[in-house]
């Protein structure tokens, strides 16, 4: 079954339902909720609020987690745009930070998708805090792949 659920499609809202519901096991660590869908503008608006764990010696979120919740946006926005479910894996990607990502408040990410290929997608994704402070900017590119079969989606409950 695709993210469509059959033949009818799934308007943004309920996809938004059915993604929010059906994630991937790194949604709890990040503390991921997606916000808002435009499928047809590829474009998602996402919420994080990563556990205690992810924080560095100096009490900021990590690095590596930030990149994790900019390429959950960026592959979310290829995902929506696609219309159907897909795997994006990255060939390639790049980080800028301009702030630090503090701990225990909710950050904000914009996923956008420049453009669907058949051979590659192009991506990128905004991290921002409450007050909209530009914290870090991904650019990324990935290989769009068809799924068949299980995934490893987790319900939550």
């Amino acid at each position: 079954m695709n993210i469509h659920e059959g033949v009818m499609a799934l308007n943004d809202e309920d996809l938004m339902a059915r993604m929010n519901r059906f994630v991937p096991p790194t949604a709890e660590l990040l503390g991921q909720e997606i916000l808002e869908i435009d499928s047809a503008a590829g474009r998602v608006k996402m919420k994080f609020l990563p556990i205690a764990a992810c924080r560095n010696p100096m009490g900021n979120i990590q690095g590596g987690i930030v990149v994790a919740m900019l390429d959950d946006a960026a592959a979310t926005a290829a995902i929506v745009k696609a219309g159907k479910r897909i795997g994006i894996p990255s060939i390639e990607m790049k980080t800028s930070f301009f702030a630090p990502a503090r701990a225990g408040v909710p950050l904000f990410a914009e996923g956008r998708c420049i453009k669907l290929g058949k051979r590659v997608a192009f991506m990128e994704a905004d991290l921002f805090d409450a007050a909209g402070t530009l914290l870090a900017r991904l650019t990324t590119s990935a290989v769009p792949l068809d799924l068949d079969g299980p995934s490893a989606l987790v319900e939550r409950t």
